[in-house]
């Protein structure tokens, strides 16, 4: 399992802030979103490769590649600005 975490407007979205996700091992993160999209078309939308999102893994910034392990926390969230 891998803690997912959602933020902001991802988070409104899918109306989750986290949950519990089984991966199978290995996986890497283009695997786990193609797992979220998997669940329906608000999945699909909000997480689709067109949008703008970002990963981190374990609080590092992640691609798409990033190989995930067993007790990791991926955090999905879209960029953000501020001041």
């Amino acid at each position: 399992m891998v803690k997912v975490m959602f933020f902001a407007s991802l988070r409104e979205a899918l109306g989750t802030s986290q949950e519990a996700v089984s991966v199978p091992t290995p996986a890497n993160v283009g695997a786990l979103i193609g797992e979220l999209r998997a669940r329906g078309e608000t999945w699909a939308q909000a997480l689709a490769s067109g949008k703008r999102w970002r990963v981190a893994v374990n609080q590092e910034m992640a691609t798409l590649e990033t190989v995930l392990s067993e007790g990791d926390e991926v955090a999905i969230f879209p960029p953000v600005t501020g001041g």
